[in-house]
């Protein structure tokens, strides 16, 4: 077993659904990593970065707020209260999800440091697109 199926999703709708070899949630307790095979549990989420490494070898980045991530052995499924992709098909699509990916992670303002991370890790994955 290979990969597993991610699926993000936010009252207003799915933001991402795939399958994958690997993703990094914000844990409230901090950033944990979910590979297939992985125990079954449910976590609740904090604000900030969703790291996706896709079957391919790529990397989705997902900004999220609030919710919570529910494991299985092959399914990771993410409820959360909202969430942008980062990326986009234009430099423009690629500027406003940015935006709205730092809007989101601002509400980490009260954790300092780990807000410079994720504002760094926004600008560094829009730069290698």
């Amino acid at each position: 077993m290979d990969k597993m199926h991610l699926e993000i999703v936010t009252p207003e709708g799915l933001i991402f659904s795939n399958d994958v070899k690997m993703v990094v949630l914000p844990g409230k307790e901090g950033e944990f990593g979910v590979l297939p095979g992985h125990a079954a549990l449910v976590s609740l989420l904090d604000v900030g970065l969703v790291d996706i490494e896709n079957v391919d070898g790529s990397h989705d980045i997902v900004a999220i707020d609030w919710g919570y991530a529910e494991v299985s052995e092959n399914k990771v499924d993410v409820l959360v209260e909202g969430a942008v992709q980062v990326g986009g098909d234009s430099e423009s699509e690629i500027g406003k999800s940015i935006a709205k990916a730092k809007d989101i992670v601002k509400k980490m303002a009260s954790e300092g440091s780990n807000l410079n991370v994720a504002f760094s890790k926004i600008e560094n994955f829009a730069r290698i697109r």
